[in-house]
């Protein structure tokens, strides 16, 4: 077992996808405050990047410690996601108690009241929230250089930009900083950071997350809350995590007869040669 957080150990652990590190967690081999210490070490070594704007790193560190001394990470009863550290696009994804700005100046003193149905799944998770990321203002830009907190580096090349509106999530990930943060798509918001960044972005169907309980939903429905991760299988259990409708949605998707990581499994039949 990790006992001590050092630099090397946490850029090491950065090649781990989220259900790596989870399974770490696990096993016993690392603690959840290890894997967040970790994780802040390596933002710490990217700030330069400008993907985080909103360090929660004590609200962090008290959930992390809480699930280590709840002996649910070791008993196996917590879910694959579980002691994995992650980060909170900061838009469409409140948490209570944490500033909210949008990425704009008018609401660069706001702080949400409530948080987000689909930010309460992540937590029901066991996913350890430490931060939040940069956003364009309102999310309504495929770059990501709001005027309140200034531009974000796509961590392949400073000159090129990580995409938008989850531009902060996108290069939080492709750095290594953390295996997944969280993502919404309406027009390619969570497509377009995935393209520049070399990362896994799924926007999901209609309805598939919610919006409650404050929006409803976002654009008529063209907007859905999903991750930016660095593999297909944390994408998928992602989304399982987040499945559903919660009250006040105006319409809800069909409950999937399997989950998604179920999926990554399967082989589809060799067809037979019409000869």
């Amino acid at each position: 077992m990790i006992r001590v957080m050092d630099t090397r150990t946490a850029f090491e652990l950065a090649d781990t996808d989220a259900m790596g590190q989870a399974a770490l967690a696990a096993s016993g081999e690392v603690s959840a405050d290890e894997l967040l210490e970790a994780a802040i070490i390596r933002l710490e070594a990217g700030r330069a990047l400008n993907a985080v704007i909103t360090d929660l790193f004590d609200r962090g560190r008290t959930q992390a410690a809480a699930l280590d001394a709840s002996g649910e990470l070791r008993a196996g009863e917590a879910g694959p996601l579980a002691g994995v550290p992650f980060l909170l696009k900061d838009l469409g994804a409140s948490l209570a108690g944490a500033p909210e700005a949008m990425g704009s100046r008018a609401l660069r003193t706001h702080v949400a009241r409530e948080s987000a149905w689909i930010v309460e799944r992540y937590l029901d998770a066991g996913l350890v929230v430490f931060g939040k990321t940069n956003t364009p203002e309102w999310g309504n830009h495929c770059t990501t250089e709001p005027a309140l907190f200034g531009a974000t580096a796509n961590p392949w090349s400073p000159a090129v930009t990580p995409g938008g509106s989850s531009g902060g999530s996108a290069a939080a990930v492709a750095a290594g900083i953390v295996p997944a943060a969280s993502g919404g798509d309406g027009t390619g918001s969570i497509r377009v950071p995935a393209a520049c960044c070399g990362l896994v972005g799924l926007k999901p169907r209609r309805a598939r997350t919610s919006f409650a309980p404050g929006a409803g939903h976002g654009l008529e429905g063209l907007v859905n809350e999903h991750a930016l991760t660095r593999t297909v299988r944390d994408s998928a259990a992602l989304l399982d995590a987040v499945t559903g409708a919660g009250v006040g949605d105006p319409y809800s998707a069909p409950r999937p007869c399997r989950t998604r990581l179920s999926y990554r499994r399967f082989r589809p039949r060799r067809r037979r040669s019409a000869s």
